[in-house]
């Protein structure tokens, strides 16, 4: 159950109320009406991630990868303070989370592209929307911290509800599990009163499963549409590129490139990527000749 300090912690405060009354907070179908999936550019602020931990940790150098990706066709920045890689990242507190992200997202709002707010926590996702942030990014697709889908549904934002597991099992029937979690998350966003249409459903690539698991995701990626949600696919430098075409994540662009053209194909409409500007061309000119179809 909420409590009364769950409540304070993601309750508006006066101060930012002007900020996230500015925010965007169109729905799904409403920024989806382009020919090709949005671009959602990655921005870790974080010492740890598995791609490029520490390179955007300053503030100056975050600000000048977010200008790169908003010049490059990023239609969303996804920011994120906590590295969530499936391996060897370290927890840290909500009060740190922030204090990574305090100099650097006023800024990065500034720009005028919505920014989502990549975090399981609530009181982090709160802060966020209050200072402007316009989507939260949930890893744990509102199943981690009970308080997430009633601040979402009070918010009237857009979320990413995202699959996840606490580890990899080989044995299991990865699509089953999909889409048993997608609809417990549903159920919850249900209950708590969050519009289907604020909702985007990413399969979690790289997340509790193996990499077998990861391809077999994409090449059955289709059958999630059922759902409804638009789907968000982020493989961008995902390590199961590695075990096709061994490679270190910053040399992995031609897999992710072909991972995001075949999530196109299969219905992703949002494409989460580490390289907007190639993203952004390989997307523009793959559905400029799909349509010559």
């Amino acid at each position: 159950m909420p409590t009364a300090q769950s409540d304070r912690m993601i309750a508006t405060s006066p101060e930012s109320a002007s900020a996230a009354a500015s925010a965007d907070h169109r729905t799904w179908p409403e920024r989806l009406s382009g020919p090709s999936p949005l671009v959602m550019g990655v921005l870790n602020v974080t010492p740890d991630s598995f791609s490029d931990g520490g390179r955007f940790l300053a503030p100056d150098s975050a600000l000048a990868q977010a200008r790169r990706m908003a010049a490059e066709g990023a239609d969303i920045i996804d920011i994120g303070a906590e590295s969530t890689r499936p391996y060897g990242s370290q927890p840290i507190s909500a009060d740190e989370e922030i204090q990574r992200l305090r100099p650097i997202l006023p800024d990065v709002i500034a720009l005028g592209i919505p920014v989502s707010i990549d975090s399981m926590k609530p009181v982090v996702v709160a802060w966020a929307l209050d200072n402007g942030a316009a989507i939260a990014n949930d890893v744990w697709g509102l199943q981690r911290d009970i308080d997430m889908a009633r601040l979402i549904a009070e918010r009237n934002c857009p979320v990413v509800v995202m699959h996840n597991r606490d580890r990899a099992d080989p044995t299991i029937d990865i699509m089953a599990d999909i889409a048993a979690f997608f609809s417990r998350s549903l159920e919850i966003a249900a209950k708590a009163g969050i519009s289907q249409d604020h909702i985007a459903l990413d399969p979690g690539i790289g997340f509790g499963k193996t990499q077998e698991q990861s391809m077999m995701v994409l090449a059955r990626l289709a059958q999630l549409n059922t759902f409804g949600p638009p789907l968000l696919v982020g493989a961008s430098r995902k390590r199961f590129i590695a075990t096709v075409s061994p490679s270190e994540p910053d040399h992995r662009l031609g897999g992710s490139i072909a991972a995001h053209l075949i999530a196109a194909k299969a219905g992703a409409r949002i494409i989460r990527t580490h390289d907007v500007s190639e993203t952004v061309q390989a997307l523009r000119v793959a559905s400029a000749i799909w349509d010559k179809q």
